[in-house]
């Protein structure tokens, strides 16, 4: 009975045992790589769990590399692994650039990933170009009408610029900078519509692809469109604002002219009050002479009939104005 039991105890520990051999240590990996010719060895694998690297992120790239006659180093694919890096799309890249006899070392595939850009498309981008479209770019003639171009930008990685190059908004803001210019350059509207092709021709002859991660292949004007006459809209304020900038002088002179006015009246009013003053010092004068003997009772007398005839004459001139006024058929007013 003692027997069974001890051996029931080897039995588990050796159970526990392969358990913990195959679960921490990835034999059915090691065996894959052996059977595909790639020498990594058991210890090999357990130190990538030591160094907390899924032996599998690293292995099998491993061995599609060495399938793909690539000669990579295990480390420089665990270091990338350990970098941050997608070891899985840069030998992908790397398969790609060479059936595409293209130049490219795992040291800058290894750059352009790290760089967070897709190493992978970039390759089948120089292999295929890119075509990349703008939105619809407004320019103005020099006529003053607005003409309105989409372009098509055939483009091809850059493999070399890739790490530190702009990218596609820069392509696509210099090309609508180029579009712009070519067309305010233009005499009038209809040359560009009659020669769409200038457009492109004037653009790609400016080198709009230095500093980027691009190399621009052709410009195509894809639609054209005539917009707003910016001209006629521009004269038409500069008109609108000359009228109010007229009529606002013009009140300023209303003003002024009214203000003018009200000061006359008030003068005159003054003078007619100096005027009325005057008239009520000459009873006073009067009477100042009659006491003091200037002026005798007859004499008074005398003026007092001047001043009477002279209502008099003045009342029978205004009476015949009024005569002359109704004419010479007009009937008297009368009472009922």
């Amino acid at each position: 009975m003692g027997i069974d039991l001890g051996l029931v105890v080897v039995l588990a520990i050796i159970l526990i045992a392969l358990v913990i051999l195959f679960t921490f240590v990835p034999v059915a990996l090691w065996i894959s790589a052996l059977a595909a010719g790639v020498k990594v060895g058991i210890f090999q694998l357990v130190g990538m769990r030591l160094r907390r690297v899924i032996p599998s992120r690293v292995v099998n790239p491993l061995i599609k590399a060495e399938k793909a006659g690539l000669d990579i180093e295990l480390n420089k694919l665990e270091g990338h692994y350990l970098a941050g890096g997608n070891v899985d799309r840069v030998v992908n890249a790397l398969i790609a650039a060479q059936r595409a006899n293209i130049e490219l070392t795992f040291e800058r595939c290894a750059a352009i990933d790290l760089a967070g850009r897709d190493v992978l498309e970039a390759v089948q981008m120089s292999v295929n170009p890119k075509v990349i479209e703008t939105p619809f770019i407004a320019g103005v003639a020099m006529d003053g009408i607005e003409v309105k171009a989409k372009a098509r930008i055939t483009v091809r990685a850059n493999i070399d610029r890739l790490v530190g190059g702009a990218g596609e908004d820069t392509v696509i803001a210099r090309v609508g900078e180029g579009i712009v210019s070519t067309i305010g350059s233009s005499q009038n509207h209809k040359q560009v519509l009659e020669n769409p092709d200038s457009i492109s021709q004037t653009v790609l002859s400016k080198g709009l692809d230095s500093g980027t991660a691009f190399e621009i292949l052709s410009i195509d004007i894809a639609d054209i469109d005539i917009g707003k006459n910016i001209g006629a809209e521009l004269q038409t304020d500069q008109a609108e604002a000359d009228k109010n900038i007229a009529q606002a002088k013009a009140e300023e002179r209303r003003a002024m002219a009214v203000a003018q006015e009200q000061e006359m009246k008030a003068r005159v009013e003054e003078m007619r009050a100096k005027v009325t003053e005057s008239e009520a010092e000459v009873p006073m004068a009067m009477a100042e002479a009659l006491r003091s003997g200037n002026l005798g009772v007859m004499d008074y007398m005398n003026i007092q009939n001047v001043m009477s005839d002279t209502d008099m004459r003045e009342s029978i001139s205004k009476s015949g104005k009024d005569d002359d006024q109704n004419g010479p058929y007009s009937r008297p007013h009368t009472d009922n």
